[in-house]
């Protein structure tokens, strides 16, 4: 759905009923828009397994800038067939646009996706959990209808199919489980939109790959990514590919729906700025960090003053992003300009009443445009709906690994390489 939809779904029902396989004879049925959000609570299952301690790594493609976003290659099917997907730990829901027909979908990599006949029924858990809002209705009891919208604007309707993901684990075994997704027959393209075959929704929810891979035994519930400033970089599903007592960890908010380390301090330089009660979320699904409209008017003026007699000015004329500078000369990387800016960050307190630090260096806010500027990658989150939420997106999170535990209910982070593929059971960190 494109990186600046900040990751958030609403999901609702659809009075449309697809039967696989067969013709829809309308493609304006109405559809309601729900202000639900998707449940996190713990799948159980029957089908439970010997637990391994073993995990998923897999590629990851993409930038910040210019190409905004980061995807992901997963095989799903049989016979197998490559999809990209856009990887957004701000959703649960994972879905293909989908030929079972296709009322309306958007420009794709590869051909829509075709399902077999396996509908996940409306009473199925994992459907419950897409309407945790309690308008669960169940008007067509044979399959599971969905409806998710993003804060770009972009949304995918359809309904739920079961299907095997052909994966490979770090114990040198393949699975090919069969797990719950969406065939999206109605996409509606947001305001960040690019060629996607899907999105890979890494939430808290029932719902989410990781949480179904959880409930079979396969992996432990959680989720790591480490995004180069190269480009590239990779996704893991699984705790046996870091050392623990090596990472920054704080306790996940108990009452958030999404990744939120709970309230944060901003501070600049080492000194604090006075805005304090930052509720903040990390999402993988938005390529820029957003403050709210106090803070980000707060950050700026305290970085205009650091720049003041400095050599740059204001680039008026570059458009990449609300606010660029321009020195005597074109820069080619953040290290030309690096000196310029100070490091500041954003500060948790934990359950010990300790604080841990996310800094963000220059290279943690900062982009070189196309025209040789540096331009500032924080962005005014009030300005796009966000009201008074922080969300911490890619450009901050590059060449760190951050880990979302949700067995333990913890989000850390540490310094990483991410242009290597870690190999099998060796540490990242």
């Amino acid at each position: 759905m494109g990186k600046e939809k900040d990751g958030f779904c609403v999901v609702g029902v659809l009075v449309l009923f697809l039967f696989l396989g067969s013709s829809v004879t309308s493609d304006d049925s109405p559809k309601r828009w729900r202000k639900a959000m998707i449940s996190g609570e713990t799948m159980a299952s029957s089908m439970l397994i010997n637990r391994v301690p073993s995990s998923i790594v897999l590629p990851l493609h993409g930038n910040v800038y210019p190409n905004g976003y980061y995807n992901v290659t997963l095989n799903i099917g049989q016979p197998s067939k490559p999809y990209f997907l856009d990887v957004d730990t701000g959703s649960d829901l994972t879905w293909l646009q989908c030929d079972a027909p296709c009322v309306q979908c958007t420009e794709a990599p590869h051909p829509y996706y075709r399902p077999r006949n396996n509908l996940v029924p409306c009473m199925d858990p994992i459907c419950q959990s897409l309407h945790s809002n309690g308008d669960h209705r169940c008007e067509n009891p044979g399959q599971c209808d969905y409806e998710v919208e993003y804060a770009d604007g972009g949304s995918s309707f359809g309904v739920l199919v079961r299907d095997t993901f052909n994966l490979n684990f770090t114990s040198e075994k393949r699975h090919s489980p069969l797990l719950a997704l969406g065939c999206g027959y109605d996409q509606f393209p947001g305001g960040s939109h690019h060629p996607i075959d899907g999105v890979l929704g890494l939430g808290k929810g029932k719902s989410s790959i990781v949480s179904q891979l959880s409930s079979l035994g396969l992996v432990r519930n959680v989720i790591g990514h480490c995004l180069s400033g190269h480009g590239g970089g990779f996704l893991f599903f699984g705790d046996d590919l870091y050392d623990s007592s090596r990472v920054a960890w704080t306790p996940m908010s108990p009452d958030a729906k999404h990744y939120s380390p709970g309230l944060a301090e901003l501070t600049f330089d080492g000194k604090t700025t006075g805005f304090k009660n930052l509720l903040t979320t990390f999402d993988s699904g938005a390529s820029y960090t957003y403050l709210n409209s106090q803070a980000y008017q707060g950050l700026i003026s305290l970085l205009k003053k650091e720049l003041s007699g400095k050599p740059l000015r204001e680039a008026l004329d570059d458009q990449t992003l609300p606010l660029c500078w321009k020195g005597r000369k074109p820069f080619k990387s953040i290290r030309d300009v690096k000196k310029y800016f100070k490091t500041f960050a954003l500060s948790f307190t934990n359950e010990r009443k300790s604080k841990t630090e996310l800094e963000f260096p220059p290279e943690a806010y900062l982009i070189i445009s196309s025209k040789g500027n540096a331009c500032l990658g924080i962005l005014n989150g009030t300005e796009v709906g966000l009201n008074d939420l922080n969300v911490i997106g890619d450009i901050s999170m590059q060449d760190r690994v951050v880990i979302y535990d949700n067995e333990k209910e913890r989000i850390g982070w540490a310094p990483g390489n991410c242009n290597r593929l870690p190999k099998s059971k060796s540490f990242i960190i």
